[in-house]
């Protein structure tokens, strides 16, 4: 027999930004459940870069003594031709300081310091959302089954591909990114000379190497040509032939292991309204953005502090959403912004991209970050 559980608060996806609001409230004193459609914690992918605001986010979660144990320091960032020419470099450490230091950090590392405390039956993994009916004073959440959970609020924390949004919104969705439409991502060890955050910019495409600790890195490749099946490993190989030898041996040693290497797509969600009665969309079910700046873990943790802050300090439900969106669309309207800026530039001719970068990197680096330095929860 199907039955009926009541929860003040329901959060979809148990990925970065669910966990996180999860958290969040918790510090606050307010319990949420999390339903998770995988069987059980997953990494989420590889690994990540954290700028320094969500290295400030963490730190407003309680995890400063995590990260930094875990978190590799990210110092640098270095611009580079495929023949290996330097075009800009950023000082990192100069420009957020030591307690904002970006870190590189392995996705299983941060969802597990994220979930840290989040045990049953906080969190039901292997959960599928079937149904969503809006009720006066609650939101019916049907579940694959026939089992129904009842919510003050429902969180749509389920990524890209989010079945809250689709339920809610109708058929506004994910679309391809201005920057290109899919990238390949890997580990490798590290030949040795790669000791921050590196792009490698060529005619046919861009590989960013970034460490993740003394001998490994993380790797993300994206070519200019369209169609290419996320198996066709042999068309990177060419695409990165002349590239430097330290490219050519962590590519190649990915390619040498093309069970490890992850195809998927890059796509954007850019939506007129992220709330809808008791519904409010979070992270990457809201606003996901191509990853040229990062943003998208540290966009996420940000909403789920705001979206906490606001649960407390409200008693009426129904304008969670709408002081929520108010309080985060103009930062999360910077990123895309910028995003598009430069997603705009790397589509540009590759001698003219050259010759530009030197000038506009340093000033797209910090028009984008200046501004996420400072963080209100709501």
């Amino acid at each position: 027999m199907a039955s009926t559980d009541s929860q003040p608060i329901v959060i979809v996806g148990g990925g970065i930004a669910g966990l996180a609001t999860s958290r969040a409230l918790r510090q606050r004193g307010i319990d949420s459940l999390v339903l998770e459609r995988s069987p059980q914690a997953a990494d989420g992918g590889l690994a990540i870069n954290l700028p320094g605001n969500a290295i400030a986010a963490l730190r407003r979660l309680g995890l400063t003594d995590a990260i930094e144990r875990l978190g590799h320091p990210v110092r640098k960032r270095e611009y580079r031709t495929g023949g290996d020419r330097l075009l800009a470099a950023i000082d990192e450490d100069a420009f957020w300081g030591e307690t904002m230091r970006p870190r590189a950090v392995r996705r299983a590392d941060l969802m597990a310091m994220l979930g840290d405390g989040l045990d049953a039956p906080a969190i039901r993994f292997g959960t599928t959302i079937a149904a969503i009916r809006q009720e006066a004073a609650t939101v019916q959440v049907g579940l694959t089954g026939g089992d129904t959970v009842s919510a003050r609020l429902l969180v749509g924390a389920d990524g890209v591909r989010s079945t809250v949004r689709e339920m809610t919104m109708g058929s506004q969705g994910a679309t391809t990114a201005r920057l290109a439409s899919a990238s390949w991502r890997f580990m490798a060890p590290n030949p040795g000379g790669i000791d921050g955050w590196t792009l490698w910019t060529g005619e046919h495409g861009m590989i960013l190497l970034l460490p993740v600790d003394d001998a490994t890195v993380y790797g993300w490749v994206t070519v200019r040509s369209t169609g290419i099946p996320g198996n066709d490993h042999r068309h990177l190989g060419e695409a990165f032939r002349t590239f430097p030898e330290r490219v050519r041996q962590v590519l190649d040693w990915a390619l040498a292991h093309p069970e490890d290497v992850y195809h998927s797509p890059i796509e954007e969600v850019r939506l007129a309204t992220w709330t809808k009665d008791r519904v409010v969309l979070m992270g990457d079910a809201a606003h996901a953005t191509a990853p040229v700046w990062a943003e998208g873990a540290a966009l996420a943790m940000e909403d789920a502090l705001a979206l906490a802050a606001i649960v407390a300090d409200s008693d009426d439900m129904a304008a969670i959403g709408p002081r929520f969106e108010q309080a985060r669309r103009d930062r999360v309207a910077h990123v895309q912004a910028m995003t598009d800026r430069l997603s705009k530039a790397a589509r540009l001719p590759h001698a003219l991209r050259t010759m530009l970068m030197p000038f506009i990197t340093p000033r797209s680096y910090r028009a984008t970050y200046e501004p996420l330095k400072q963080f209100s929860p709501s």
